[in-house]
C-alpha cells in the first residue's frame, strides 16, 4: 500500500466536489434575469464560466 497516491486521490476528490459546486450554481443562474444579451443557443442551463468572470469583473 502506497502512501504517495492518498494525497493525490483526495486532491482529485477536492476538485470533482469543487467543479460540482461550481456547475450547479452556474446552472442555477437565469442570464436573461442579470442583463446578460442572449447570444446563442445553449447546450446547458446558467451562466457560462466567461459570463460569470464578467459580472464578477474578473476578465
Amino acid at each position: 500500500m502506497s502512501t504517495a497516491t492518498a494525497p493525490v486521490t483526495a486532491e482529485y476528490n477536492n476538485r470533482k466536489l469543487l467543479g460540482t459546486f461550481l456547475r450547479t450554481r452556474r446552472e442555477s443562474l437565469d442570464p436573461n434575469r442579470l442583463g446578460l444579451p442572449h447570444m446563442r443557443q445553449r447546450r446547458t442551463p446558467g451562466l457560462r464560466r466567461e459570463e460569470v468572470a464578467q459580472l464578477a469583473d474578473v476578465a
